[in-house]
């Protein structure tokens, strides 16, 4: 997979209040990550840096293989690409900690841009230097609907939690409903799930834990065993109960039960007969979430869940509505990242990626 890395950095008296700003972008210009923080007192070039081993830490969290880097610093386009020498000692560890990143990519490529092409990661480390600074960030103008919304501020280091949806079944290729039902993963499953663990085997982080149904337990397994992990059960992670809607497609649930049916689907709070609702979901994932944020704090943790466990987890750290449940598709064997930060505030840095299973 390859991402597309923007970093700036800038200094407030060069040497001043520094900062620095990276963002990540995949092939198709979609957001994946960004960092921002404030670094103290150091030169432009110090913060430059900076942003670039940012960039490059968050593309490797994120399993990139081959990375573009785009900036506007003249200086560490060429030094990181071998034409000019670095001769400040300063910056002598930064770009060593930049080449033992980029060292485990298959491939890394430095351009140059203007900055006003690099305006985004520019804006990042000028808000980062504005909340080291005590001030309020300022709102840019609205010019471009779709564009990201900025830094929120958020402070600490955060727990982040990598949500790994299990392979697929033989239900799940019916396309029927499958909660407690304990069904192993097909050969296409197994197949995915050892897709999902190449894929996390790139990146850091300090256990797996996984619902304690059989497909999850497989899809967690693989997982664990590429980087040198054991499987944590955690019953928090468990699909949504069903009941008597258990292995039936769509149209025969409605068929059997309409009204209630047509109910459930509006009203989350409204459960399958002998079934859970989805505000009874929720409230144990949250606690789940809880727990998990107080028992890693700060580290980066592996859940091996389902559907609405997922949604339910990437709700939260959304801070939306019930209808989120509907109207976000998460694919077999895809990878989801949220952070929660322990001053209350929290990210989604990826949603429903795939490209793991596209090789």
């Amino acid at each position: 997979m390859r991402v597309i890395v923007e970093a700036d950095g800038g200094s407030r008296g060069n040497p001043g209040p520094a900062g620095y700003g990276a963002v990540v972008f995949a092939a198709d210009g979609s957001l994946l990550a960004e960092r921002a923080e404030g670094i103290g007192v150091a030169t432009n070039n110090v913060a430059e840096y900076s942003g670039l081993v940012a960039g490059l830490s968050a593309a490797r969290e994120l399993g990139a293989t081959e990375v573009t880097v785009r900036m506007d610093s003249k200086l560490v386009v060429e030094q990181m690409s071998g034409r000019w020498q670095i001769k400040n000692e300063a910056l002598q560890p930064l770009a060593h900690a930049a080449r033992e990143i980029a060292n485990q990519f298959d491939d890394v490529t430095y351009s140059w841009i203007p900055r006003a092409q690099n305006a985004y990661a520019d804006r990042l480390a000028n808000e980062a230097m504005d909340v080291q600074a005590g001030k309020r960030a300022e709102q840019p103008a609205p010019v471009d609907t779709a564009a990201p919304a900025p830094w929120t501020g958020a402070t600490g280091t955060p727990t982040r939690f990598l949500l790994v949806r299990h392979g697929q079944t033989e239900l799940s290729v019916e396309r029927r409903y499958s909660g407690r039902g304990d069904v192993p993963l097909s050969d296409t499953g197994l197949q995915q799930a050892k897709a999902a663990a190449a894929r996390l085997a790139g990146m850091e982080f300090g256990a797996v834990l996984s619902s304690p149904l059989g497909r999850t337990r497989q899809t967690a397994a693989e997982v664990a065993s590429a980087a040198g992990h054991t499987v944590e059960i955690h019953d928090g992670l468990i699909e949504t109960d069903f009941g008597g809607w258990e292995r039936l497609t769509f149209a025969e649930a409605a068929e059997r039960d309409p009204e209630l049916h047509r109910r459930w689907l509006g009203d989350p709070s409204v459960a399958p007969p002998d079934g859970e609702s989805f505000d009874t979901v929720h409230a144990r994932v949250r606690r789940t979430r809880d727990d998990l944020v107080q028992r890693f704090a700060g580290q980066t943790v592996v859940l091996v869940s389902h559907v609405t466990p997922i949604k339910s987890m990437l709700r939260i750290g959304l801070d939306a509505g019930p209808s989120l449940l509907f109207r976000l598709h998460l694919d077999l064997a895809s990878l989801s990242i949220v952070e929660f930060y322990p001053d209350g505030n929290a990210s989604v840095r990826l949603v429903n990626d795939t490209s793991h299973l596209n090789g």
